[in-house]
Order: C-alpha cells, then structure tokens, then sequence
C-alpha cells in the first residue's frame, strides 16, 4: 500500500468519523417521536433542543473568547417578544417576524458589545447583567406591547405549506433540525483560519493581537452570533408555547443558561445538549422527594462541577476511554 493510497483511507475515516455525530443524533431525532408516545416527554424533548441551541451561543462566547455574560436571556426575550409582538399586534407572518426579531436582536448585541467588550472580567459580567435587569423592566412595564407581568397570549404557531409545525411532533423535529444544522456550521467555521483565530482569544487578547489578529472586531462578531443563536432560540420558544412572559427571560434564566454551558463542558460544541438535558431533567428525577428538591438539585450541580470540572461530556467520554483501554488490556 502506497503513502497516497493510505493518506486517502485516513481522510476518509477522518470524514466518516466527523460525519457519524450527525447522523447518529439525526437518526435519535427522526425516531424518537414513534418511540416516545407521551406528549410531555415531547415536549420537554422540544424545550431540551430550544435551550441547546441557545446555550451553542453561549459556549462559543464563554469557550472560546472567554467572554462571560449574564445578558443571554435578554436575547432570548428579544427573540420571544420581538417576533411575539410583530405578529400579534402588527400581524406581519411568522416567519418574517421571527426573522425580525432576530435581526433587531443581533443589532441590539452589536450596539451593545462595542463599548461592553472593551470591560474584562466581573465587570463585563456585571454590564451584561444590568442589560438582562432593564430588559426584564422593559417587559413588566410596558404592557400595551408585552402584557405586563400578566404575559403576551395569542402568538401564533408555525406553519409551512398548510402543515401545522408547533404541534409537539413536528416542533421536534424542527427545533432539532435547526440545531443540527447550527452545530454542523460551527464546527465547520471552527476548522476555518478565523475559527482558529477565535480559540486564541480564550488564552487572552495580548498575543492573537500580537499576530495581528483583529480582537475586538472578533469578540463584537462572536457576541452578536451568539446573540442571534439566542433569540432565533427564544423566537421558536415563543411560536411553540404560544405565550410568553417576563418571568421566562430573567436574570435567573441567564444563570440557568451558563450553569448548562459549564455542565455540558465549554468550548465543546455537543456539550450544550448534555447540560440542556441534564439541567432540565434532573427536576424530574427528583420528583419523587418534592421536600428535599431545592436543596438536591443544588447538591447535585456541585458534585457534578467538583468532580467534572471540565463538563460531562468530556467526563463521560474520558470514562470511556478508560472503559476501553481496560477491555483492551484484558
């Protein structure tokens, strides 16, 4: 066997073994809704992909330019309320109002992250976090357009060519469709020159800048996808659940979405469905002891960031590895 010959079977492994993600999650996708016949596990399925996709934002923000920000759920507000609003009180059609919603969402992260970017550390957290506060304001008070506390009832769902996609199997499958396609073309940008570039920016500014790397253009431009990742997230929350209020997009949920980008593992793209998932059905497992939750859910998200301080992904897959090696040793 030539070394052409052997470098063409190692690219396609290498092809094969990059593609196999995909296609494993799309075939659990396509056949979960036969197999999973109660709605509620559906939905709650639906909900797990609505919050990975807006954790994906996130994890390229935190994992790769080290940006902590505690402003996400404005964004996903500004997806909810911005496409909410346009087709309940302007009428405009779904889909053009949920582009909308998300073009004024990444206009709003882009004013926003030229003067925010420039601040480090807690203070960068503590800006974004005073945005999440007067985003929430805004909703509570301004109740002609948002409902007040009281929420935004009547959005419409999604449809397409007549078929209805906000019932529970077909949003399955569109939520996790958009979510496949999102993490297919990050890790595709990723591979680029300027995906490299961005992986330089978590270990600091002094030396991507050094090799003439544009570091404040790529934080603003990695700020606004996220940004955009987010509210295209909270624009599907908004036409599934056909209503929305302020309590869904507060500072508590920016919270909740950092605990699950810390959970799946930062900078690893598969990890935001790991944490999604697990902080989302850890609830559920705890039902059967209602007294003693609060206080199980907070001992079981410290034991699992002590021990798997780098996410459970890369914990899960280090353990099989390990798993492996014995089997082999034997």
């Amino acid at each position: 066997m030539n070394m052409n010959e052997r470098g063409r079977r190692g690219r396609g492994r290498a092809r094969v073994a990059a593609w196999a993600p995909y296609g494993g999650l799309a075939l659990a996708v396509l056949a979960t809704p036969w197999l999973v016949a109660d709605t509620y596990l559906l939905s709650l399925g639906s909900l797990i992909g609505v919050f990975a996709l807006a954790v994906t934002g996130l994890n390229l923000l935190i994992g790769m330019a080290g940006q902590v920000s505690l402003g996400q759920a404005a964004f996903f507000g500004l997806g909810a309320y911005g496409s909410g609003i346009l087709s309940v009180h302007f009428g405009l059609p779904v889909g053009l109002a949920m582009l909308c919603a998300v073009g004024i969402a990444c206009l709003v992260a882009l004013i926003l992250a030229i003067p925010t970017l420039k601040l480090e550390g807690h203070y960068l957290v503590m800006a974004t976090l005073g945005f999440n506060i007067i985003f929430t304001i805004v909703c509570i008070q301004w109740e002609t357009m948002t409902g007040g506390t009281s929420g935004l009832f009547g959005i419409p769902g999604m449809e397409l060519a007549g078929v209805n996609l906000s019932n529970d199997r077909n949003f399955f499958y569109v939520v996790w469709a958009v979510l496949l396609v999102v993490l297919w073309l990050c890790a595709n940008f990723l591979r680029t020159r300027p995906g490299r570039a961005l992986r330089s920016l978590h270990q600091g500014d002094l030396l991507p800048a050094s090799l003439g790397v544009p570091v404040t253009g790529y934080k603003v431009g990695l700020f606004t996808a996220a940004a955009l990742l987010t509210a295209l997230a909270g624009a599907l929350y908004a036409h599934y659940f056909q209503f929305i209020s302020p309590h869904s997009f507060d500072m508590f949920v920016s919270l909740q979405l950092v605990t699950m980008t810390a959970l799946g593992g930062l900078g690893n793209l598969w990890g935001g469905i790991f944490g999604a998932a697990f902080l989302l059905l850890l609830p559920e497992w705890l039902h059967a002891w209602p007294d003693l939750m609060i206080l199980l859910h907070g001992l079981i998200l410290m034991l699992v960031l002590m021990f798997c301080p780098k996410g459970l992904l890369p914990a899960v897959g280090e353990g099989l590895k390990r798993m492996v090696g014995g089997l082999r040793g034997n």
